[in-house]
């Protein structure tokens, strides 16, 4: 040990040494927390992106369109034999309708917010004119006791109260629209009139027919636009006690509606066969397990099962293509109901907010309706599935409304800007080297070429 001139023992500085780090216990584990973390950062800035809603409406009705026909095709292969009409009956129609409304997606999803409104009125007088024409006796048609159809010629029927659902929608947004810029809506007498009154009207004529299920969409669209204009709480109970009120009175004087509401988590059949169709459905879901039987293998569509194809199309569904399936439909509907909340809660303009709040009301509630009948959790109210069940008269405006839906998420001033610094597509690009090789080719001296 070295020592000083006078023996004293020579001490070493001491240093200050920094207490060592813990390691992270990421690194230690070779990045697991740290990449769970950044695959987290990365899907939330992609969830939060300007284009997320108008891709995800896209790709959800259309995902959800293409679905339905394969599942329409499966389903109604068995009743078109039946009736002894080609296998693909059904299919061909609904894919005829589909073509339409696909036309009228893209159609409706390059309209601008100006010319919708211009469609409010002239859609709401078709519609309640075509309503009136359906009680008139020769024209109308009654379809399993509801009396709500147009005979179109041949095969071909029309059922106008769809379409009332989307004239309720645009009509309503525009007329709050207008009193939300004079500020009328802070008085209640401008919220509920004439909002209130022309809605019980299209209910009036549809409850003439007994559509039961159509009516009760209609109630939740008049309730989606009312919570949109901030109704208070005390007129949403004065409406819901009046339309509850309402119903009752219409279940108990019906026996057919009683029965449905009797069947509600029914897993056996009634002695003398009551039930029937909501009990095979809880069967048709039961038998798909995991992975489901295989497309085109369901037996409950084999006479079991009644409206296979429509009402209860989700039931076999669950059947052929089994809870992966039926997830995979939740999962689309969910999807696009984000993404409308996210456009009418992004959104500044009145009118685009009413509107794309009144379309998701819609779709989410038939949606829930539907699907809670066939799980036996709601009554059978008689709707089909949106987008995914067997109806021209129920397909075709609600691709419309989904092309609104895209109409109004490309109008946000983000996805604006968003759209426009895309790329070209390539076609574009292609076109733009070929006109640059072009122009070289050109400037070329005459004797190089």
């Amino acid at each position: 040990m070295p020592r000083t001139p006078g023996g004293a023992v020579r001490r070493r500085p001491t240093v200050a040494r920094r207490p060592a780090s813990p390691r992270p216990r990421a690194s230690i584990r070779g990045g697991g927390g740290g990449g769970v973390r950044r695959l987290y950062e990365r899907a939330r800035r992609a969830w939060d992106r300007p284009l997320t809603a108008y891709y995800l409406i896209l790709g959800a009705g259309l995902l959800i369109t293409v679905l339905g026909l394969v599942m329409v095709f499966s389903a109604s292969s068995i009743k078109a034999l039946e009736l002894s009409l080609p296998s693909s009956y059904f299919f061909r129609k609904q894919f005829f309708a589909a073509a339409i409304g696909t036309v009228l997606l893209l159609t409706a999803s390059r309209m601008p917010s100006r010319l919708t409104r211009a469609l409010a009125y002239p859609l709401l007088f078709g519609t309640v004119f075509l309503m009136v024409l359906v009680q008139v006796p020769g024209i109308g048609v009654s379809i399993n006791g509801n009396q709500n159809w147009i005979s179109l010629g041949g095969p071909f029927m029309l059922q106008p109260s769809e379409f009332g659902k989307l004239a309720l929608i645009l009509w309503g947004a525009d007329l709050l629209a207008r009193k939300h810029d004079k500020r009328l809506l802070t008085q209640w007498k401008h919220m509920l009139v004439p909002l209130v009154p022309v809605a019980f009207m299209l209910l009036g004529l549809i409850m003439l027919g007994g559509d039961m299920g159509t009516a009760i969409i209609l109630t939740a669209i008049l309730f989606g636009l009312l919570w949109l204009a901030g109704a208070p709480t005390r007129l949403f109970v004065g409406v819901l006690a009046i339309a509850g009120a309402v119903g009752v009175m219409l279940i108990k004087t019906s026996e057919n509606r009683m029965a449905r509401f009797q069947c509600l988590g029914k897993t056996d059949l009634s002695p003398d066969g009551g039930c029937w169709q909501a009990v095979h459905g809880i069967f048709a879901l039961a038998s798909g397990g995991w992975f489901g039987s295989g497309l085109g293998a369901s037996v409950e569509k084999w006479g079991q099962l009644p409206e296979p194809h429509t009402d209860f199309i989700f039931a076999i569904t669950g059947e052929e293509l089994g809870l992966a399936g039926t997830l995979s439909v939740l999962a689309l509907f969910a999807a696009l109901g984000y993404a409308g909340i996210r456009v009418a809660g992004r959104t500044e303009s009145p009118f685009v907010r009413y509107a794309a709040g009144g379309v998701t009301t819609w779709i989410t509630a038939q949606a829930v309706v539907n699907i809670g009948a066939v799980l036996g959790l709601l009554p059978i109210a008689g709707v089909p599935l949106p987008l995914f069940s067997y109806g021209g008269s129920a397909l075709l405006p609600t691709m419309f409304a989904v092309g609104l839906l895209i109409a109004f998420a490309r109008e946000d001033p983000a996805a604006k800007a968003a759209l426009a610094m895309r790329q070209p597509g390539f076609g574009k690009r292609a076109r733009v080297r070929w006109k640059s090789m072009r122009r070289r080719v050109k400037k070329r001296p005459s004797g190089e070429r």
